[in-house]
């Protein structure tokens, strides 16, 4: 099928019939040339490329495939509707046309926020999330595109660690700005404009106007919607980032000198959440504070008063769970204390709820949380706070395990439930018996023992749709596998089918020297990241691929 001729289903295939390489293909070919076109400012071509997309029956099957495994395939909307079986998947698929489509309302539930307060949660029915995600398959690629260089928040490729590693880059030096304007924009999800974004955001615009305006439905009773998108639906972040984005744009038009003078200006956003630095309180205060106070009244927003505020950097702020601070002028990026405290109120609730579990069963339960956070903060200064963590959950185990037996003494709870593991005592560890016969050794993870790296925070203008930053992004996911224990084995098996040799030079490749990963199919046209789908090769033979090209 050409990739720019819309289809329905071919007659006769099913879901389980379905090559999905070719539909990827497909999808990220006709998106390759929406940025192209996008970047041109071709418009009237990317609004014919966007409808192909949305009526063809490869962005069809990409959706209905989305939805049904992600992690919300199993919950309903208001129609109580899930699709499991092929044969459902195949008919969504046929289902998915604009003509005679009706958003059905929201089904709202209250989820908790960090702060005690309650965040309204918008699930929509099946077919409204695959319309979602079929059209943010036509919207993605404009949105990559036309995005604030220095924007982070829900978007593929990009992290809270890019976002930490510019606010170092801005903020690290003597030279740089000594002051910062943290701010928060007042329930950004509910409020943004439906008028601003029908009329601003590059999609089929009575598709939007259905999603807006669906209203939804609490505890029986339905409600409308006269501004905001649904925290919940699939296309709702990057409506609201395109929302947000030109905020940059415009205080670079507003201050054109600000970066090579004392201004000293930058920005910095994750989602609704951004920073703005400047060379004086006055001067943020008084002039961008207003600025951006008039960009966001024009799009509905509004900034929250007791979240915005202006910081000397020697006091330090929070941002995205993480305190910047400059001690004797050294800027230090730290777990942030509320961050710390609401991991281990974490901790302490599954210990507290799991009073009379197994203790392998704990071990399964724990590990997890620890590793997730450490994880998210191994790029910052954290080896320390780390070791305390270690104290606290140690703390709360011992705690934990002398309530099981209060008639026994410290050295019996000692020897049953912490054991030493060649130079370490007190090791948090059970031996469990599997069907098999076999026994395995089950440990808590500590999280000192995760390593500290830097993190290479993404080229600002790298677009994951668009075809010639592939080799950059090649790169990255190559040093991204090589940081991950599962990825370093992927990577292994990829050298022992190569026999050791680089497919370029047939020259081995080896141990512990320098290489480079190249997909097969590249993932512009749909390859994935499977370990049959890459090859190594030596760094001057991989560049040698994209010669010329």
């Amino acid at each position: 099928m050409d990739a720019a001729t819309p289809a329905c289903a071919p007659s006769g295939v099913a879901w389980d019939g379905i090559s999905w390489a070719d539909v990827q293909r497909q999808v990220r070919r006709l998106q390759a040339r929406i940025v192209k076109w996008t970047q041109a400012g071709k418009h009237n071509k990317v609004k014919a490329l966007q409808w192909l997309l949305t009526h063809s029956f490869s962005g069809k099957a990409l959706a209905v495939k989305r939805v049904t495994e992600n992690k919300g395939k199993n919950t309903p909307g208001v129609d109580k509707v899930i699709w499991k079986t092929p044969r459902a998947k195949t008919n969504a698929i046929a289902s998915l046309k604009r003509r005679g489509y009706s958003a059905l309302p929201l089904r709202r539930v209250m989820i908790p926020k960090k702060n005690g307060k309650m965040r309204a949660l918008g699930i929509p029915v099946m077919r409204c999330r695959a319309m979602q995600a079929l059209h943010l398959l036509a919207l993605e690629p404009i949105a990559e595109t036309t995005a604030d260089p220095n924007s982070y928040g829900f978007r593929p490729e990009r992290a809270t660690a890019d976002a930490g590693a510019q606010c170092f880059i801005v903020l690290a030096k003597k030279a740089n700005a000594q002051w910062v304007l943290e701010a928060d924009i007042k329930a950004c999800y509910d409020e943004i404009s439906h008028a601003w974004m029908v009329a601003n955001i590059p999609t089929d615009k009575v598709i939007l106007q259905k999603w807006l305006k669906a209203g939804y439905v609490y505890q029986d009773e339905l409600f409308p919607t006269e501004a905001g998108v649904p925290q919940g639906g699939i296309i709702s972040p990057v409506a609201a980032n395109m929302s947000l984005d030109g905020l940059e744009a415009m205080l670079a038009k507003k201050f054109p000198k600000a970066e090579q003078t004392r201004l000293k200006m930058h920005m910095v956003r994750y989602a609704d959440d951004f920073i703005i630095t400047g060379n004086s309180k006055e001067w943020l205060e008084n002039e961008v504070k207003p600025t951006v106070v008039a960009f966001l009244a024009e799009r509905g927003l509004v900034l929250s008063p007791e979240k915005t505020k202006v910081t000397h950097i020697d006091e330090g702020f929070d941002f995205l769970g993480w305190n910047f601070r400059k001690y004797n002028g050294k800027l230090l990026i730290k777990p942030s204390k509320a961050n710390v405290k609401a991991h281990l109120d974490t901790i302490r609730e599954v210990i507290k709820g799991n009073k009379t579990a197994k203790q392998a069963n704990l071990i399964r339960l724990l590990n997890p949380i620890l590793r997730g956070w450490a994880n998210y903060h191994r790029h910052v200064v954290a080896k320390e706070t780390f070791g305390k963590i270690d104290s606290h959950v140690w703390a709360m185990l011992w705690q934990w395990a002398v309530r099981r037996h209060p008639e026994k003494g410290a050295r019996w709870v000692k020897e049953k439930y912490f054991k030493t593991q060649g130079s370490r005592n007190w090791v948090f560890s059970a031996t469990e018996k599997q069907k098999d016969g076999s026994r395995v050794e089950l440990a808590l993870l500590k999280e000192a023992d995760t390593p500290i790296r830097r993190h290479i925070k993404i080229k600002a203008g790298a677009n994951p749709h668009d075809p010639k930053w592939e080799p950059y992004f090649e790169a990255r996911w190559g040093m991204k596998m090589m940081n991950s224990p599962r990825g370093r084995v992927k990577l292994y098996r990829v050298w022992l089918r190569q026999d050791g040799l680089c497919p370029t030079c047939q020259e081995p490749i080896a141990p512990g020297s320098t290489w480079a990963t190249r997909f097969i199919v590249k993932r512009t046209e749909g390859g994935s990241d499977a370990a049959s789908n890459i090859q190594l090769h030596h760094p001057d033979c991989h560049g040698s691929q994209y010669a010329g090209k």
